[in-house]
Parts: C-alpha cells; structure tokens; sequence
C-alpha cells in the first residue's frame, strides 16, 4: 500500500510539472514567455506534389500540394496488390485471358512476354504485379478476384474509401492513363502504408529479383527484378534505409514513386507525384532524409498524465471510468520536431468513438502541433479484465464448507427401534469424525488441497496470458486491483457514514 501511494504521488508530480510548464508557455511575461519550436519546413520537391509521412503516428511531416488530384500511374497496383492478397488465395492458380494480354493501352508493353493461356499462380502473378509493373498481371489478377476487371475496380475505390481516402477514384487495377483514375500525394500516403503494413505484401515488394514459372513464350522460367532504383545497391540512386517501394510512369502522369524506408525503429512513406524531369529518386531521399534527420517520435504512455492519473474521472459511452482503471496504448507515439518536447503537444480528449474501435477502448486522446495532426492514443479500460480476474480469484470456500455441513447433516430415525439419548449420539458422532479425519479425511483433504492449487495456478496463467496481449505487466495489474479494492472500500464506508 506504502507502494501504491508512492507511486501514486510520483505521478501527481509528474502531472504537476506538466501542467507547470504548460502554463509558463501561456501565462509567462513576455520577456521569459516560452514559444514551441517552429515545424521544420526547409526542404521542398521538385515533383508538383510530395509528401513524406510517418507510419506510426500518421503525421504528415512534408507536405507540397498533397491534395491536387494527379494521375498515379502504375503505383495503383500497390492498391491493386492490397485488394488481391485481402481476397484471393496465394497458391491459386491464374489464367491469363485474351482480354487480360491485349485490352490494355498501346504501347504500354508486357513485360515477360505473356501470352493468353498462360497459367501462374497468385503469388507469381503479385512478384510480377509489383517488381516489373506488368500490366497483363493486374488485369489477369482482377479478373481471378472479382470476374472482371470493373468488378474489382469496385472492391479498389471500396477498399480507398475504408483507409480514408477521399480525394482519388480508381478506374483500372493497372495505372495505365484514363480521365477519371486520379489519386492525391495524401491518398497515395495512406495507402502505401496501409500496403505496407501487410506482411505479405511487404515481402513480395521489398525482394529484389524472383524466378517466374516456365510459359509459352519462356519455356526455361523468366526473373522478374525490383524496378526501384533506390532499393538496388549497384545504383546510383540506393538508399540503405529504402525497404520496400513502388515506381509508376505514363505520359499524362509523368514520374510517380511510393517508397517506404525504416531507420532508427522509425518507418516513413514518401510518395511524389508528377516528376516532369526525372526527380523523382532525387525528391524522395530529400523527403526521407528531412523526415529521419529532423524529426522524431515520443512514446505516449510514458508521457502522458491525463486522465489515467488523479482523482478526476472519465465518462464515455454512458460510463464513468477511475484513472486506475484506465491505461493508454503502450505502442501509441507522436511525431515532434527534435527541438521539441511532450509538453509541446496540444491534446484533446475524443469519447464519441467509432463503433469499430479496439476492443476495450473507451477514449481516444487526439495530438495536434500547432494545428497539425502528430498522432493519437487509444485509452482502454481494464474494468472487464479485472471483474473477469476477480471471479476466477474468488475463493469456493463457502461452497466447499457447504458441501462439508451438507454431508454431515443426517435424517432423523423415526418408528420403532432402539432410542439413543442425544449425548450417546453426539459422543459416537465426534468417535466417528475423528476416524474419518484420521483415515480417509486426510487423504481427502490433500486431493482437494492439489485441486484448488492446480485451479490457481491455470487461473493466474490466463491471467498472465491476458495482461499480455494489453501489454499490461503483472505487477501494474496488481497495483490496478489494490487500488479498486480501496476504492471499493472508501464508497462503503462513505456509504455507510451518509
């Protein structure tokens, strides 16, 4: 208890200290008042529109005309990918149909020389989608998923809209030109990462070179190998912290690249649209490299005090929760310029969540910088957890002492018969206990005693198993309990002293 409330105060310092230099930056003089670092902003593209955004906290951190409308060319087939793995089994077999090989644009090629008839399999057909940009493989691929290619095109601007995409439209699975199929550098951000997320799909676009099978026009199997120049170590344009990435071009569209790089457990998506003088490469390093030299990302747990510290309770949803039964996502981060620090961070606190929220989540606290979105954190409640945790906890001593009075109890003897006095009765009955608890009442005793430590122990392995998917330590579950219990305590006897 000492613990709990040393800890407790440890907080309240914490939250103080917060609240203290939270004020120095709003109510100081002037002459010492306190000013948030200016947003970095010392970097540009020479592509019309690029954006460089972090995967983790979503924020945009580079932004230049990322909500024109352009046309994307071939970086539609990471969507296209997406949609396919989302939907289709990767050992099922494709066909390539007349339509899938010659109904495309003029001029626009087939890489590996597929002819109609040819078979492969999904995951073949995807290495081909994503490292040579074939456009026979999109098309062959939306017709295996969907039955035709305006089938699946649906499924696309479906999927778009469930990411949050509300600037583009999708009218071919492959990129190639047409009027209506126009993306935004923003959009094109949130589905890079939402591509890239896919462990699958991540795979197939980070590898570098893979062997196709044997076909009508390459008997012996053919290579397909990674057009992303920043991805290869022999080129001029590598970058080590390149990952994964997908390169586009048509006439109308010009240069289009979607790149996705990791440095320092950092992970950003750059994407520039509409490179007229092959900057393409040059404009995304300069992207990746502002993003990882000049910014950086802040735990959010291990910062914030509101609401899951005090006295001070959160209503959501029609319930009242205590900050101890409150805790924010362990993995959850923000995105701040490196001159600045946590405090620096405006907050504000959502409680009319999404239907389809996390499971446990009953809050969401939302991260602004100076009217710019650097992250959010889901709140959750361990109120189910721990009503669960304390009926597996609670004791069958009062069922095991009934069950013992229950075999205990005897029937009165009625009729004739030999009398016995109630002494003799009591007297023999203690004779018999003591026989029993002497014999077969010890042995009894241990079986259940080896039961009831078998159930504990099964008990407190769920229970360890379950604070381990919340990322909730055992120690930290322990403190929640105490401090419920004394809650639970203190509404008694307030209730008691009304």
């Amino acid at each position: 208890m000492r613990w709990n409330k040393e800890k407790r105060g440890r907080r309240m310092i914490r939250a103080a200290a917060a609240w203290i230099l939270a004020a120095a930056m709003t109510l100081g003089p002037a002459s010492t008042s306190y000013a948030r670092p200016d947003w970095p902003s010392d970097t540009g593209v020479q592509s019309e529109s690029g954006i460089v955004m972090d995967m983790d906290s979503m924020a945009v951190i580079f932004a230049q005309n990322i909500h024109e409308q352009k046309a994307p060319a071939s970086i539609t087939k990471l969507l296209t990918a997406l949609v396919v793995i989302e939907n289709a089994n990767l050992d099922d077999t494709v066909t390539f149909s007349h339509d899938a090989v010659y109904n495309v644009e003029s001029g626009s090629g087939n890489k590996k020389n597929i002819e109609e008839g040819d078979q492969m399999t999904v995951r073949d057909c995807l290495y081909l989608l994503l490292l040579e940009s074939s456009n026979q493989a999109a098309n062959a691929l939306a017709e295996h998923v969907a039955g035709s290619r305006d089938a699946f095109v649906e499924m696309m601007n479906q999927k778009i809209a469930s990411l949050g995409c509300t600037e583009s439209h999708f009218a071919n699975p492959s990129g190639l030109n047409d009027d209506t199929q126009l993306t935004t550098a923003y959009d094109m951000a949130l589905i890079g990462a939402a591509a890239y997320r896919n462990p699958t799909l991540l795979e197939i676009g980070s590898t570098l070179q893979y062997k196709l099978p044997p076909a009508q026009n390459t008997p012996n199997g053919a290579t397909a190998n990674m057009e992303h120049k920043m991805l290869l170590e022999d080129d001029p344009n590598y970058y080590p912290a390149a990952v994964a990435g997908k390169t586009g071009y048509t006439s109308i569209a010009g240069q289009t690249l979607v790149t996705y790089a990791q440095q320092d457990n950092r992970k950003l998506i750059a994407v520039t649209l509409k490179s007229t003088q092959a900057t393409h490469y040059s404009d995304t390093r300069n992207l990746l490299d502002f993003g990882f030299s000049r910014f950086k990302n802040v735990n959010v747990s291990e910062n914030e005090t509101s609401w899951v510290t005090g006295e001070e309770p959160l209503s959501s949803g029609g319930e009242t929760y205590q900050p101890s039964e409150l805790y924010i996502d362990t993995g959850a981060v923000i995105t701040l310029p490196n001159e600045a620090v946590f405090a620096d961070a405006e907050k504000s606190l959502v409680t009319d969540i999404p239907q389809d929220h996390p499971e446990q989540a009953v809050a969401r606290i939302d991260y602004t910088y100076n009217e710019r979105k650097i992250g959010s954190a889901w709140i959750y409640t361990t109120r189910q957890m721990s009503e669960e945790a304390a009926n597996q906890e609670e004791s069958p001593a009062d069922q095991s002492q009934e069950e013992s009075q229950e075999g205990m109890e005897e029937s009165p003897q009625e009729g004739g018969g030999l009398k016995i006095s109630s002494s003799a009765v009591i007297v023999g009955a203690v004779i018999l206990l003591c026989a029993v608890l002497a014999g077969g009442g010890i042995f009894w005793y241990r079986k259940r005693q080896k039961e009831e430590q078998e159930r504990r122990r099964i008990l407190r392995e769920k229970r360890r198993r379950r604070l381990a998917e919340i990322g909730c330590s055992e120690e930290e579950f322990e403190r929640m309990m105490e401090e419920r219990r004394e809650g639970t305590k203190t509404d008694r006897n307030a209730a008691n002293n009304r």
